[in-house]
């Protein structure tokens, strides 16, 4: 647990006195161009700016107090001195969470986290009044950000943990102690700060060590070998398995994939059928933790069809776009190894005419980057698509080698695609943020 009951301060707000503020104030601001009328203002120091120093100018916008780290700061009772600014923001959440007596469910995983958050926010939504993190503020800022917005009256908290680096996940569940638990997944993500693959199942199993100490159970994907292993190593309350199984509480089978996902699946006694708005195998998990979590929690059969019916991805994330004569599968929020092997299988598998691919390079992955580039070349290699545009430095040694084109960065591939326009295909865009691939669609 956190020590907020051990944590003081001299001539400091304390955590205690600080919460009494929030009770009577209860909007948080970190940013002060975003300042809201009766907010506490967080003055949280970036990489290349002293937040304090935003601290005034939030309270000349109608913040009702300003919390600051360095005493020369400080001018009146508006300015609320603390050790540190974003360690407080923590322990204000993990104080508000101790009040809070509601199922906290934590996600991690390497991909398709959000996606499934997303879908089981929904899912719980059609019975319980649910907060879930917001888009991906998911890191050491949006985890205390999203328990510091659950108001008295919130039934469930679903709480999304992004993690690049070991011990991060543990620090997030000693900020939101979550009583479930559910890795969507573990893949060649952010192989540089975890240490490669297996440091990527010991930095995301601090989720599960989590629920063996502290918490009540974990959902499991029992189709994945790595997750089933990791699983393993310790005891759970309750382990709640969903997949294909015969023998798992929540089985699935995937009747069709094109042009989106149908499921059939069976809980207990409980069944159902979902036509669901999502592409790719890579979702077919996805929508079954939902489906699993729904049932779990007691949510009506129709109510969790209806709810993973109507969810539409968005924010670059599988998005289907029909524009003009061409459909584009707009896949540019993230990519790393596993995700876009699987974006790449998925695409290959789709009926069409005339399809182009559009990669951009995959960021994070320390020494394994050429290997792994290297491997998405040989991918390529084996089909015959129209055309392959290739963005980024680290696909720049293989272009050749797959009678691709290649560009630098995705502002010179979008003037290509704009002087060389597109008709009648299917479109790929895949590629790490850094990569910005959501550019090319602005040619379009």
């Amino acid at each position: 647990m956190y020590n907020w009951q051990q944590c003081t301060f001299v001539n400091m707000v304390s955590i205690e006195d600080l919460y009494k503020i929030f009770k009577s104030h209860p909007i948080i601001c970190t940013d002060s161009r975003n300042i809201l009328p009766g907010c506490i203002f967080f003055a949280l120091n970036g990489p290349a700016f002293n937040g304090n120093t935003f601290s005034e100018m939030a309270l000349s916008k109608s913040a009702a107090y300003s919390v600051i780290d360095e005493k020369s700061f400080q001018k009146n009772s508006q300015y609320l001195l603390v050790d540190d600014v974003l360690e407080t923001l923590q322990l204000l959440a993990n104080f508000h969470r101790h009040q809070l007596k509601i199922p906290f469910l934590a996600i991690t995983g390497s991909n398709g986290k959000t996606t499934s958050k997303e879908l089981i926010k929904n899912v719980l939504s059609k019975k319980y009044r649910t907060v879930a993190t917001k888009g991906n503020l998911n890191n050491h800022i949006g985890v205390p950000l999203t328990i510091l917005s659950i108001t008295a009256d919130t039934e469930f908290a679903v709480i999304e943990m992004g993690a690049n680096h070991q011990n991060e996940i543990d620090s997030y569940c000693r900020i939101a102690e979550p009583d479930y638990g559910l890795i969507t997944n573990v893949g060649k993500a952010h192989l540089e700060g975890f240490g490669g693959f297996e440091g990527v199942k010991k930095g995301k199993g601090e989720l599960y060590s989590w629920i063996s100490n502290h918490g009540k159970g974990i959902f499991l994907n029992g189709n994945s070998n790595d997750l089933v292993a990791m699983a393993k190593e310790f005891k759970f309350t309750q382990t709640i398995l969903y997949g294909t199984g015969q023998e798992f509480y929540c089985i699935g089978e995937l009747e069709s994939e094109h042009p989106f996902l149908k499921i059939n699946w069976k809980c207990g006694n409980k069944n159902g059928i979902i036509n669901s708005q999502l592409i790719g195998k890579y979702n077919f998990e996805n929508i079954l933790s939902a489906i699993c979590i729904g049932n779990f929690f007691d949510v009506n059969s129709d109510d969790i069809n209806d709810a993973i019916e109507r969810y539409i991805p968005d924010n670059s994330r599988s998005q289907i776009i029909k524009k003009k004569s061409n459909t584009i599968i707009l896949d540019a929020y993230n990519a790393n190894p596993t995700s876009m092997v699987a974006a790449l299988d998925n695409f290959k598998n789709i009926s069409a005419q005339h399809k182009i691919v559009f990669l951009g390079e995959m960021a994070e992955l320390g020494v394994e980057s050429l290997a792994e580039h290297q491997k998405i070349a040989t991918i390529l290699a084996g089909e015959s698509y129209d055309k392959i545009i290739l963005v980024g430095e680290n696909f720049k040694n293989f272009s050749d080698k797959i009678k691709g084109l290649y560009f630098d960065d995705s502002e010179k591939a979008t003037s290509w695609f704009k002087e060389n326009p597109i008709e009648d295909s299917y479109i790929l865009i895949k590629g790490s943020r850094s990569s910005k691939m959501e550019k090319i669609m602005e040619a379009l």
